[in-house]
């Protein structure tokens, strides 16, 4: 007798789940990355610190419904800041994704 083979057909989720909000924590919304949208299609993201590039795009995709080119990613460092001699802090390191989408599709950041 011959075994019956069992093909299992992967379904792609096209809503985006929990998960994809951990990885995507918000947008940069700049000078310099408000003019990168409008000129070369490119938005910028700040992600988790531990997100790959296939993972940061396959969770922009689910969330904003578009779909990605190519994919920069920036770990910045920790910086120390002192305000005068009296008040001393930093700002935590932190990881940035911007992301280029195919052309003619738009991310609406500021919806209404």
């Amino acid at each position: 007798m011959a075994k019956k083979e069992v093909v299992a057909e992967v379904v792609a989720t096209t809503k985006p789940i929990i998960h994809d909000f951990e990885i995507i924590k918000e947008p940069v919304i700049t000078e310099k990355s408000s003019l990168l949208s409008e000129q070369a299609n490119q938005y910028t993201f700040i992600v988790d610190k531990k997100a790959g590039k296939t993972e940061i795009r396959k969770a922009i995709e689910r969330i904003y419904g578009v779909h990605v080119v190519g994919i920069s990613t920036i770990n910045a460092k920790e910086k120390l800041l002192s305000r005068g001699s009296r008040y001393k802090g930093k700002i935590g390191a932190f990881k940035k994704a911007i992301v280029t989408l195919r052309e003619g599709e738009v991310i609406n950041l500021f919806a209404e």
